[in-house]
């Protein structure tokens, strides 16, 4: 269970970073991190972290299929989160 606690925390903060780098990127004009790489540290267990840094950051929160996919990689990801509490609860 610790090891799974870590992984969700480091993914989250490296989501949040990647975020936050490709906001930077975007400011200044530079090449910036491909959409994929953003949405594959979300759907590995960042998504919780990429959603706040969206909203935070006021990163990508228009941009379109982007956006309905990280809500569906973290709303797949509560479902499978509380199936498993469910499960663990009986």
């Amino acid at each position: 269970m610790a090891y799974a606690l870590t992984w969700l925390a480091l993914m989250n903060l490296m989501a949040f970073g990647a975020f936050a780098d490709d906001k930077r990127r975007a400011v200044r004009g530079a090449r910036r991190i491909p959409e994929q790489t953003l949405l594959s540290l979300a759907a590995m267990g960042g998504s919780l972290g990429a959603l706040i840094a969206q909203q935070l950051l006021r990163h990508k929160t228009r941009k379109q299929p982007f956006r309905t996919n990280l809500i569906l990689i973290a709303a797949g990801q509560a479902a499978a989160a509380a199936a498993l509490l469910w499960a663990l609860a009986d």
